[in-house]
């Protein structure tokens, strides 16, 4: 399978970087404004390929995208000082509406995978934009959101996080929802489990593993920047699970018609991915609070999407 990447930044390299040490595709393609990045991003993953796989690495302009199933969209401008979000969205929204129309020009069946952030927003905008049906514009959501309260969760129970099976929901921002209720540790209820292995879930860890998920993306910016290796391994994962066509669930953002009364509004919730991109969506038993959190983030992201004007 052939996959494209359009942005060469940092989350697109590392993205097109663990795809091919995966050796998940045959061949991805990087397209770059800068045209020079591109280039000199794929030459340097290129390099790493012998020793992980056989994946054909290579740059190029919209035409090189002919064919892609999956085409990652990590392109995007950043924010100006004194900006607001809603200005800042707006000049995404615009260089989104360029760059969907050429690369669907060229790969007019492919699946969109959407990195750039807000990234609930941008799936939403990039839907509206396309015309297309939402299953097939996907966002990344809180796919490394629900990785690092896995990661986090595991840790505490020392247990593996492939162990654990927990999500977070709503939106890859300040009011993402934890579902504690539904968790689950191997097959156990998460609390049930915390007890069984003397690793009790108190008030103390569950408020540290929250701010742990909630706040990881700020420290991580501190102390270098940005993000970018999480993202880029979440964004192979989703790719892997349309190539091989695995029905996986996963956290993924996608237009969806109602949710909690809600309506029309892109957000995570568990879905399944497969070759024809998102095929269904899991609503997880929630606490009341949790119920009241995401219908509160599903709002505010509503409200942020119709605010931008396309």
């Amino acid at each position: 399978m052939k996959v494209g990447i359009v942005g060469a930044g940092m989350v697109g390299s590392a993205a097109g970087y663990a795809l091919a040490l995966t050796g998940t595709v045959s061949r991805v393609v990087l397209v770059d404004l800068d045209a020079a990045l591109a280039r000199a991003q794929a030459e340097d993953i290129a390099h790493a390929v012998p020793f992980a796989s056989s994946t054909v690495i290579e740059h190029g302009d919209y035409p090189a995208l002919a064919g892609a199933s999956v085409v990652i969209l990590a392109a995007g401008v950043g924010q100006k000082p004194g900006e607001t979000r809603l200005a800042l969205l707006a000049r995404n929204a615009a260089v989104f509406r360029e760059v969907t129309a050429r690369v669907l020009e060229h790969a007019p069946d492919a699946i969109l995978l959407v990195a750039s952030n807000p990234v609930d927003v941008m799936t939403q905008i990039t839907t509206r934009l396309t015309g297309l049906p939402p299953e097939r514009v996907i966002g990344s959501g809180t796919i490394l959101d629900t990785a690092r309260f896995r990661s986090l969760l595991g840790r505490h129970l020392g247990i593996s996080p492939r162990s654990v099976h927990a999500y977070v929901l709503g939106e890859h921002g300040d009011s993402e929802v934890l579902a504690w209720s539904s968790a689950r540790a191997g097959s156990a209820p998460l609390a049930s489990f915390a007890a069984q292995v003397g690793a009790p879930i108190t008030g103390h860890v569950r408020d540290a593993i929250d701010d742990g998920v909630r706040n990881a993306a700020y420290t991580i910016i501190a102390g270098k920047g940005a993000t970018w290796y999480g993202i880029g391994a979440g964004l192979s994962r989703i790719v892997r699970a349309i190539a091989q066509d695995q029905n996986a669930v996963l956290s993924v953002s996608i237009a969806t018609q109602d949710v909690l009364g809600v309506r029309d509004v892109a957000l995570s919730l568990p879905r399944i991915v497969g070759a024809a991109g998102v095929t269904a969506h899991l609503m997880p038993d929630l606490a009341d609070d949790e119920a009241a959190a995401l219908m509160k983030s599903a709002q505010l992201l509503k409200d942020t999407a119709d605010a931008v004007c396309l």
